[in-house]
């Protein structure tokens, strides 16, 4: 353990951790130094290069709060979350795919009925969403719990619009014996990820765009099936190709049907122009056992 070089201290900081009780805890901290004295090694990092790196990790970690986690963004832009997530959730084409969670989901939300209105009364263009939930055989899928939830007209999500308290833009829905399930908002926009943090610096010194492109959070559950956590991008949107943090997949971008006013399948309802999305949500079985 003395006079240890370049070319010898991996082996010596792996050597310390023999003892670990827990395989997984031992197998991920032996890769974790293999690959970060690597890094290391690979941009032959400087001594000022490093403290900024101490700098940087230290400032991110005082940046989070119990409203907002600048470690997962930064796990986000990295595309560490997508990489994990497609790790853990492969699954067939058929079957709808998963994307980022994102740091908005909120459990103290609203149960109202089928074809509630989930606005909040928040201004913007009217957005009927029609959804249904089957297996990958098509029989419908009864009774599952659809979380929803997404941003307003100007990109803010419900905990970020000044003075609002209540919950709004988001909602638990039951599905029905037919797998159906829908509700009346208003149509999400686009809108920038946090850049007034260590991670907004990263994005800035790497000329990344901080815009996401516009979308509906869902989270999907019903017993024998896989959850799934996922998102739906209008078509048109000019984001979907430099999300920050990697979650369109071709699959998830849906049209956003748009109808004027008096015209078109829901001319009832509203006196103004409206958007309806019609989705259906195909869930994969458990494994066995």
């Amino acid at each position: 353990m003395r006079d240890l070089t370049s070319d010898t201290i991996t082996e010596a900081v792996i050597s310390t951790m023999r003892d670990t009780k827990d395989s997984r805890l031992a197998e991920i901290m032996e890769s974790l130094v293999r690959h970060v004295h690597a890094f290391v090694r690979d941009v032959e990092l400087t001594e000022e290069e490093w403290a900024r790196g101490v700098d940087f990790l230290t400032r991110t970690g005082q940046m989070c709060t119990p409203t907002r986690q600048e470690f997962i963004l930064l796990s986000d832009v990295l595309g560490v979350t997508m990489l994990v997530d497609a790790l853990s959730n492969r699954r067939p084409a058929e079957a709808t795919q998963n994307s980022v969670l994102g740091p908005f989901f909120r459990d103290d939300r609203p149960q109202p009925p089928d074809a509630a209105d989930i606005s909040g009364g928040l201004p913007g263009t009217p957005l009927f969403f029609e959804g249904r939930v089957v297996d990958r055989e098509g029989a419908p899928v009864a009774g599952a719990a659809v979380d929803v939830w997404h941003s307003d007209a100007e990109g803010h999500y419900d905990v970020d619009v000044p003075g609002r308290v209540d919950p709004a833009m988001r909602a638990l829905f039951r599905t029905e014996e037919t797998g159906h399930f829908s509700f009346r908002s208003i149509r999400p926009s686009s809108y920038p990820i946090p850049g007034d943090g260590p991670v907004g610096e990263i994005m800035g010194a790497t000329g990344r765009s901080l815009m996401r492109p516009a979308h509906v959070h869902l989270l999907i559950e019903a017993p024998g099936f896989q959850r799934v956590t996922t998102m739906l991008f209008p078509s048109d949107d000019p984001y979907l190709d430099a999300d920050p943090v990697f979650g369109v997949k071709d699959s998830l971008v849906a049209s956003y049907d748009t109808y004027a006013a008096d015209s078109g399948p829901r001319r009832g309802p509203t006196d103004q122009p409206y958007t309806v999305l019609r989705h259906t949500f195909v869930l994969e079985l458990l494994p066995a056992g």
